[in-house]
Formats: C-alpha cells, sequence, structure tokens
C-alpha cells in the first residue's frame, strides 16, 4: 500500500512559507511523502480546467525554488515532490487533495486585502477538499485564553452531541497520537436554553437545570470518545462541557494549541451543496493555531491501494 502525500501549496508568501514548514513536519510525522504545489494562474499555453501538474525543470518556477531553499534538508520525509500545475489555485488544489491525506496552505496568499484573516483560495479549498485541509494562521493573533489545561502540547477538537461527527474524532484522536500531545475535547452546549412555553394547563413554563443538562452532555461526549479511546490508548484526553458559543470556546482553546480540529458542515437534503459551517468558518477566521477542517467520510491517514 502507498501513503498517500501531504501537500503543502505555495506561492511565494510569507503565510504559504510557514505553511510549507508546517506541512513538512506532519509529513515527517506521518512518515509520508511532501508535495509542494505552486499553482500557475493560466500561464501561456495552459489550458482551464487542467491541472497539467508536471515536475518543473530546475529553475524554472522561482516560487519553487524559494521554497526548497526554506525546506532545506528534507531527512525523516520519505520522498518530496516539486509541481507547478497551471490554473486557477483553489480548482487545482482541491483536484490535488483527491490523491492526498492532507492539505496545508497559509490563511492569506499574495492575492487579495491585506485586511482579510482568511483569503478567498483558503476559504474555496476547505470548502471543497475531499482530504482534510489545515489552515495556518498568521503569527501574533491574540484571542482570550480558556480555562487552564495541563501543560505540554495539545490537540483541541469540537464534540457537537446533538450530531458527532466520527470523521472529525478519527482525525484529532489521530493527530494526537502522532504528536504525543494532550487532546482536549470541547462539547459546548448552548445556553441560556432556547424558551420553552408552556403545555395547555401549565401556569409557567418548565425550569431547565443547568447542572443535569452539562451531567447529560458530559454523559453522551464520553460515549462517543469511548471507541477512539481504546485504539488510541497512548492519547491523554480532557473533555470540557462549557455553556455557551461552541466557536468563542474553540478559539480561546486555540492558545497555545498545536492545532484545532474542526467539521466541515454536512450535506443535507435540502442545503446538497458544499459549505463550511459557521463555528469552523468562525475558528478558521479567529484562532491563534492551525485549523484543520475535516470532511465528512474523511480517514485519519489515508492510503493508495
Amino acid at each position: 500500500m502507498t501513503t498517500l502525500p501531504v501537500v503543502a501549496a505555495v506561492d511565494g508568501s510569507d503565510d504559504s512559507l510557514r505553511a510549507l514548514e508546517w506541512a513538512s513536519a506532519a509529513a515527517r510525522l506521518r512518515v509520508a511523502p511532501l508535495h509542494v504545489a505552486h499553482v500557475r494562474q493560466y500561464g501561456r499555453g495552459a489550458r482551464p480546467g487542467v491541472p497539467g501538474a508536471v515536475p518543473p525543470e530546475p529553475g524554472a518556477d522561482p516560487v519553487l525554488d524559494q521554497a526548497r531553499a526554506r525546506l532545506g534538508d528534507p531527512a525523516g520525509i520519505p520522498a518530496v515532490e516539486y509541481l507547478c500545475p497551471n490554473g486557477t489555485p483553489a480548482a487545482v488544489l482541491s483536484q490535488l487533495g483527491d490523491t492526498a491525506q492532507l492539505m496545508v496552505l497559509g490563511s492569506r496568499g499574495r492575492g487579495g486585502f491585506a485586511s482579510l484573516l482568511l483569503g478567498s483560495t483558503g476559504q474555496a479549498v476547505a470548502r471543497d477538499t475531499d482530504c482534510p485541509v489545515v489552515v495556518v494562521p498568521q503569527p501574533g493573533r491574540e484571542v482570550h485564553q480558556g480555562p487552564p489545561v495541563a501543560p505540554g502540547p495539545r490537540v483541541v477538537v469540537g464534540l457537537h452531541v446533538d450530531s458527532p461527527a466520527e470523521a472529525v474524532l478519527a482525525f484529532a484522536f489521530a493527530e494526537a497520537d502522532h504528536r504525543g500531545a494532550l487532546l482536549q475535547v470541547v462539547a459546548a452546549y448552548p445556553w441560556p436554553p432556547l424558551p420553552v412555553w408552556p403545555a395547555p394547563g401549565e401556569l409557567g413554563a418548565p425550569v431547565v437545570d443547568e447542572e443535569a443538562v452539562e451531567e447529560e452532555i458530559r454523559t453522551l461526549s464520553a460515549g462517543f470518545l469511548t471507541g477512539h479511546r481504546e485504539r488510541h490508548p497512548r492519547v491523554r484526553v480532557d473533555l470540557s462541557t462549557p455553556p455557551g458559543d461552541a466557536a468563542g470556546h474553540l478559539v480561546a482553546a486555540s492558545a497555545g494549541a498545536e492545532l484545532v480540529v474542526v467539521g466541515r458542515h454536512r450535506r443535507r437534503l435540502l442545503a446538497p451543496a458544499r459549505m463550511i459551517g459557521s463555528v469552523a468558518r468562525a475558528v478558521l477566521l479567529h484562532a491563534a493555531s492551525p485549523v484543520a477542517v475535516v470532511p465528512p467520510g474523511a480517514e485519519p491517514s489515508r492510503t493508495d491501494g
């Protein structure tokens, strides 16, 4: 069986070079090949919609030359390939993700407005790619830190008990296992709850016991984690069940974390198009750490064959 590569998207920007460093470290952890891709937008003779990912001749692409210099000694990575496909970056990178186990890119590239927290390419790739996508933010993002946790490396994952995403949990556990990191599971619940109107004959609305709600959330969450903990016995888990906005708690937990893992919005009958949910979008825009967006059904480490 062939181990699928980690793909790093570069365009010469500082953000993309930071993403290259993150991707190379991820390839070493997975003992996976690293593909470094610079998408050239419709160069002379290129046809729209055809990636044409062919390794360039030495010195043919200054962006890839810069990436080679930044990468340095690729010790610990089985193989490194440099690709310069032609096309629109979002479409080509999404196609490259079809045969990758992980796609990594910076939060902003060379194009767009400097004030944007997340570029259009990053949004489109995170929305459309079939493999998990990691977006590496610019350094220096300040966030309000959450409650203290155990020191050391840490991976954060959000858990929605009403619709737990097994692919997201599987990826987060595998990532924590790769890194020897604590897995911080945040199972936030909305509070105060939506108002409940009294039934006919009742004098007032029923009182909702917050302690009972929190205990139920914790019990359900622990049950969803059981199988993953058995498959990854080395992973230490910190489960928190805070009330309030899930995105806010995940952004707060991103301070000092190595990675925050969120799920991409699931397709529904009345909304079949791919999209990024409101929680994932908010975390992408504001988290201080890299963010992994995991599509439904993704496997933590994919192989070919």
